[in-house]
C-alpha cells in the first residue's frame, strides 16, 4: 500500500505539473504619471534596490512586480529626462498588493534623486476578508514571547479558537507548509519569533489557496538568506514575582535560573561563493520552571494505611526528602536552517530545516506530593523543505516545492518501560476523598509518530494589470504510527514491571497510510473601482482503514469477538468536496472601503478519531484513561464543513488613524461526536460519528494609530456567541457515563470558548533606536460554566459565566550603540499587576479560590492532608507576574 502511494504521488506530480502553496509572496503595482501634466508615462524604470526584481511601465504608465518576499523595500523609479525618486520602507506582505504610485518631475537641471519614505496604508483595497499581518519588526517590539501569543492579541481569537471554532480547525503553516501535526488536528511546530519576517493570521474567509481549515490560518514567513551579513544575539533570565504564597507553593523563592533564554541568528553569502551559496541560521533554547510546584513529601514506591478509622492507626509512608519539584515546566529547543542556491532564473533553489525539541509537565494535583509518579511529556518535529521558483517571465512563475513534516509525541514517567521504580497500581489506591497520592505511578505509554511527504506547486500569472490567477495541486501522504500499553505489575510475573501482549486490551497498536490532494484555481481581479477574489478548490481524501458498520449487531457475551468477519466491517469510502471562495472589497472613497466574503471550507478530522482502538476491544472492568478501550474510531468519518459569511468596512478617519468594522456568520456542520452504545450492564462504549454542530456570530470593532509623533495604538473589540451542541466530542458519552446519566443536549448551547466581550490594546510609545516601551492589554468577559453541587448538576450546561479576566503585559527598552554595533538592554513584564484570573472554577461557587465543601458536612479525606490543604487550586488561576531581564545585540 506504501508504495503504491508512492507510485501515485510520482505520476500525479509529473502529469499535473501545475502542483500547491500557500503563499509566501507579494506584490508591488502602480501607476507612474508626469507631475506636470498628468499624462502616463511609458518605460519608466521600476527596481527594488539591492535585488534583481523590477519592472517598466506600459503604454498607460502601469507596472507590476509580483514574487516578492515579505520585508521592507526600496523602490527606484527612473526615466530619462525625469528626476529619479526612491521610495524608502515599502512593506510588502504575502498575498497582499502594495500599491505605490508615483509622480516623476521633468529634470531641467542636474539635481540628486528625490528620496521618499513610505507609509503603510490604513485602508487596504485589496482585503476582501479579515488578515491581520504583523512584521518581524512590529513583534520585536511588542512582550510577546511565541507565535501563540501573537495570534491571541487577534480579534476575534480566544485562546486560540479562531471565531469561535474548536483549536484544532485552525491551519498553521511555516513558509507555506502545514507543521499541523494530523493526528491530533493541533500545530506541533512553531517558528521562534527572532527568525520570523512576517506573521499572517487570517480569520476570515480566506482564499482558495488555503485549505483543510475551518476556521483559520496562520502563515509564519520566516527571514530568508540575505546577501550581506546580519546576524542578532540575545539573552534574558527572570522569575516568577508574587505575594500570592498561600497559594503558590515555593513562589517566594526567586531564581534568575528558573527562566531563561538564549537565541540568535546569522544571514549572509557563504565566503567564496558569495554568487551561488547564501545561508540563514538561527536558534532558541528557552527554560521556563512553572509556577506551581509540588513537594516530594513521599516517592512513588511509597506505601501508606489509611484503612483505620481514627487517624491515630493510619500507617503513612513517606521516604520524599521534601524539596520543591516543578510541576507545569518546558524547555524547548529549536534550530533552523536555510541555504539559498542561486541557480536558474527567481529565487534559486531554497533548502531549509527545521528541527524543535520540546519537554514539558502539565500539572496534575492529585500528585502533588508525589511528583516524580505522574507523567512528562515529549515532542520532537522535524521539518525538511526544497523549493524551486522558476520565472516563466516577469508576469509569471511556477513554484516548485516538496517537503517532509515528521512529529514524534512520548508520554510516560519512566522511558524504560520495564524500569523498576514503576510501581503496582494499588499505591495509587492507598488514599480516597479529596487526598493527595501518597505513592503510585502513572502505568501507560502513550507513542505516536506521523509523517507527512509533501509533493507540490503553485503557477502565478500576472495575466495584465486586472488579473493574476493562481492555480495548483498538492499530493500529500501519511505515515501513522501509534502505541500505547499498560505496564503490568502483578504477582504472576513477581511483581516486576512486564509489557501485555500485542492486541490485548491494555497493548493498542496501528498503522495507517492516507492521502490527500488538492486542486485550486482562483483569480484577483483589481480595477479601479472593484477587488475581486474569486476561487474554486477541490480537496480529496482516501482513507487507509475499515469501520464497524454497526455496533449494536456486536454481542461479545455470545461469542463475537475480534477480528470481526467482513460482514461486519466496512471499507471506508473517499471523502471529496469542491469549495467556492468568494470576496469583494469596493472602494467607497480614496479614504474607505467596503469588503463582502463567502465560503465554503473542509477539514478531515483529526486522524486519532479515524484509527482509534482499531481492535475494536472493550475492556469489560479495569482502569483505564479516557482515550483508552471506551471509544471506537471510525475510519469513514466525513469531513468537517463550514460555511462563513462576512462584511466588513475600513475607513481612514485621519492621516494616521484608521477604522474598521467586521460582522460575520459561521455555520458549522459534521463536527466530530460520539454514538454511546451498552456492551452490558457494567459497561457502555461509544463509536466517533460526524453529528455535532454549532453556529458563530460576532461583530469587531477596531481603532488603529500608526507609529507618528512618538507613539503608536491598536485597540479593537469583539462581542461574539460562539453555540453548539456539545463543546468536546466526547460530550455523549461523558453524559452516558455519569451518575445519574445525563440526556445529550438537543439544542444550542454556549461553547467553553464563548468569550462575548473582548478588548485588547496594544500602546508603542518612544523614539525607535533609542528607547521604546509596549503595552499589551486584555479585557474579557468570562467563559461559561455549568452549575453544580457534589458533582450534580443545578443548572442548565454553561449557564452561569466564570468571572472576566485583566491582563497587562509591558516591554521596555533602551538601546546603545558601540563600534556602530547596535546593543539593547530590556525589562518585559508578564502579568504586570499581578492579576488573579480565574480560569477554572468550583462549579457550586462560580469562584476559583472557594467552594461549599468547605462548608459542607462530611468524612475526612483518607490520606496525608486535609480538606483545607488539597482545595485551593493554582492550576484554576492565570499564571503569576513573571519578570525578566535581557540583553541583545546586533551585528
Amino acid at each position: 500500500m506504501f508504495t503504491k502511494s508512492i507510485f501515485q504521488i510520482l505520476i500525479s506530480f509529473f502529469l499535473l505539473a501545475i502542483p500547491i502553496s500557500a503563499g509566501t509572496t507579494g506584490k508591488i503595482a502602480g501607476v507612474i504619471k508626469d507631475k506636470a501634466t498628468g499624462e502616463a508615462l511609458v518605460g519608466v524604470n521600476v527596481v527594488l534596490v539591492g535585488t534583481q526584481m523590477g519592472s517598466s511601465t506600459n503604454i498607460n504608465g502601469e507596472y507590476f512586480i509580483i514574487n516578492i518576499p515579505p520585508g521592507l523595500y526600496d523602490v527606484r523609479f527612473s526615466l530619462i529626462g525625469y528626476l529619479t525618486q526612491i521610495i524608502q520602507n515599502v512593506r510588502v506582505s504575502v498575498d497582499q498588493t502594495s500599491r505605490i504610485d508615483v509622480e516623476l518631475s521633468q529634470q531641467a537641471v542636474e539635481m540628486s534623486d528625490i528620496v521618499v519614505s513610505a507609509e503603510k496604508p490604513l485602508v487596504r483595497k485589496d482585503l476582501t476578508s479579515t488578515e491581520s499581518k504583523i512584521s518581524g519588526d512590529d513583534i520585536s517590539m511588542l512582550p510577546i514571547e511565541d507565535v501563540q501569543s501573537i495570534v491571541n492579541l487577534q480579534a476575534g481569537v480566544v485562546d486560540g479558537h479562531f471565531r469561535g471554532g474548536r483549536t484544532n480547525e485552525v491551519k498553521y503553516l511555516i513558509d507555506g507548509v502545514s507543521v499541523n501535526n494530523v493526528f491530533s488536528g493541533d500545530f506541533s511546530l512553531q517558528a521562534e519569533v527572532n527568525s520570523i519576517e512576517e506573521v499572517q493570521v487570517l480569520t476570515g474567509t480566506f482564499n482558495a489557496e488555503y485549505g483543510e481549515a475551518l476556521s483559520g490560518v496562520v502563515n509564519q514567513i520566516t527571514k530568508i538568506a540575505s546577501d550581506k551579513y546580519d546576524g542578532d544575539f540575545s539573552f534574558y533570565s527572570g522569575d516568577y514575582v508574587s505575594s500570592r504564597k498561600n497559594l503558590f507553593t515555593n513562589i517566594n523563592s526567586i531564581s534568575p535560573s528558573d527562566v531563561y533564554n538564549v537565541q540568535g541568528f546569522i544571514s549572509g553569502p557563504i565566503p567564496g561563493l558569495a554568487n551561488l551559496l547564501k545561508f540563514f541560521i538561527s536558534g532558541r533554547y528557552i527554560y521556563d520552571d512553572g509556577y506551581i510546584y509540588g513537594k516530594r513529601m513521599f516517592n512513588p514506591s511509597d506505601s501508606s494505611d489509611f484503612s483505620a478509622n481514627s487517624p491515630d492507626n493510619w500507617y503513612i509512608g513517606a521516604s520524599g526528602d521534601n524539596k520543591y519539584i516543578p510541576m507545569n515546566y518546558s524547555k524547548r529547543l529549536t534550530l533552523q536552517g536555510k541555504l539559498s542556491i542561486n541557480v536558474g532564473t527567481g529565487r534559486g533553489i531554497v533548502l531549509s530545516g527545521l528541527y524543535q525539541d520540546h519537554e514539558y509537565k502539565d500539572y496534575n494535583h492529585r500528585f502533588k506530593l508525589n511528583p516524580d509518579g505522574d507523567y512528562t511529556k515529549f515532542n520532537k518535529s522535524y521539518l525538511g523543505t526544497i523549493s524551486y521558483t522558476y520565472v516563466l517571465s516577469n508576469a509569471a512563475f511556477i513554484d516548485f516545492s516538496g517537503s517532509g513534516f515528521i512529529s514524534k509525541f512520548n508520554q510516560y514517567v519512566f522511558e524504560d518501560p520495564l524500569d523498576t521504580r514503576y510501581v503496582k497500581p494499588e499505591r495509587m489506591r492507598d488514599v480516597s476523598g479529596n487526598a493527595f497520592l501518597t505513592g503510585g505511578t502513572e502505568n501507560w505509554h502513550f507513542n505516536h509518530t506521523t509523517s507527512t511527504y509533501t509533493l507540490g506547486s503553485a503557477l502565478t500569472w500576472q495575466l495584465n494589470q486586472v488579473h493574476q490567477i493562481k492555480t495548483g495541486v498538492e499530493y500529500k501522504l501519511h505515515d501513522i504510527e501509534y502505541e500505547d500499553f499498560q505496564i503490568m505489575i502483578d504477582a504472576v510475573n513477581n511483581y516486576k514491571p512486564t509489557l501485555p501482549t500485542p492486541g490485548a486490551f491494555n497493548y493498542n497498536t496501528y498503522t495507517a497510510n492516507p492521502y490527500q490532494l488538492a486542486f485550486y484555481i482562483q483569480d484577483k481581479i483589481e480595477i479601479d473601482y472593484l477587488v475581486v477574489n474569486v476561487g474554486l478548490r477541490f480537496d480529496y481524501f482516501e482513507p487507509d482503514g475499515k469501520y464497524l458498520k454497526d455496533p449494536n449487531k456486536i454481542s461479545w457475551l455470545d461469542g463475537i469477538l475480534p477480528p470481526f468477519p467482513d460482514s461486519l466491517m466496512g471499507k471506508a469510502s473517499a471523502k471529496y468536496q469542491l469549495s467556492p471562495r468568494l470576496g469583494l472589497s469596493y472602494p467607497i472613497t480614496e479614504r474607505g472601503a467596503i469588503h463582502i466574503s463567502y465560503g465554503h471550507f473542509f477539514q478531515i478530522p483529526p486522524f486519532e478519531n479515524l484509527y482509534r482502538n482499531p481492535n475494536f476491544r472493550i475492556p469489560l472492568t479495569g482502569d483505564f484513561p479516557e482515550n483508552i478501550g471506551n471509544t471506537i474510531g471510525n475510519a469513514d468519518l466525513e469531513a468537517q464543513q463550514t460555511i462563513m459569511y462576512e462584511i466588513g468596512l475600513q475607513q481612514e478617519l485621519t492621516k494616521d488613524i484608521g477604522f474598521t468594522l467586521t460582522g460575520y456568520y459561521k455555520d458549522i456542520r459534521n463536527l466530530l461526536a460520539t454514538e454511546v452504545h451498552i456492551k452490558n450492564e457494567f459497561r457502555k462504549f461509544s463509536k466517533l460519528i460526524n453529528k455535532d454542530y454549532g453556529a458563530v456570530k460576532g461583530i469587531t470593532i477596531s481603532f488603529n494609530k500608526r507609529f507618528t509623533d512618538g507613539f503608536s495604538a491598536n485597540i479593537d473589540y469583539t462581542y461574539q456567541i460562539a453555540k453548539g451542541n456539545a463543546s468536546d466530542p466526547n460530550d455523549a458519552f461523558n453524559k452516558a457515563q455519569a451518575n445519574p446519566p445525563i440526556e445529550a443536549n438537543k439544542q444550542l448551547v454556549s461553547l467553553n470558548w464563548d468569550r462575548r466581550h473582548s478588548l485588547n490594546i496594544n500602546l508603542t510609545a518612544g523614539t525607535p533606536g533609542d528607547f521604546i516601551a509596549s503595552f499589551v492589554g486584555r479585557l474579557g468577559s468570562g467563559l461559561p460554566y455549568t452549575p453544580s453541587v457534589q458533582n450534580q448538576r443545578t443548572g442548565l450546561e454553561n449557564s452561569e459565566n466564570k468571572p472576566g479576566i485583566f491582563n497587562v503585559d509591558m516591554y521596555l527598552t533602551k538601546y546603545f550603540y558601540l563600534f556602530d554595533r547596535q546593543l539593547s538592554v530590556y525589562v518585559k513584564v508578564y502579568n504586570l499587576f499581578d492579576t488573579a484570573n480565574e480560569l477554572e472554577v468550583f462549579g457550586d461557587t462560580g469562584r476559583a479560590g472557594y467552594t461549599l465543601e468547605l462548608t459542607r458536612a462530611q468524612e475526612a479525606p483518607r490520606g496525608a492532608n486535609t480538606l483545607e490543604e488539597y482545595l485551593p487550586r493554582p492550576d484554576f488561576f492565570s499564571s503569576p507576574r513573571q519578570i525578566i531581564f535581557g540583553a541583545s545585540i546586533a551585528f
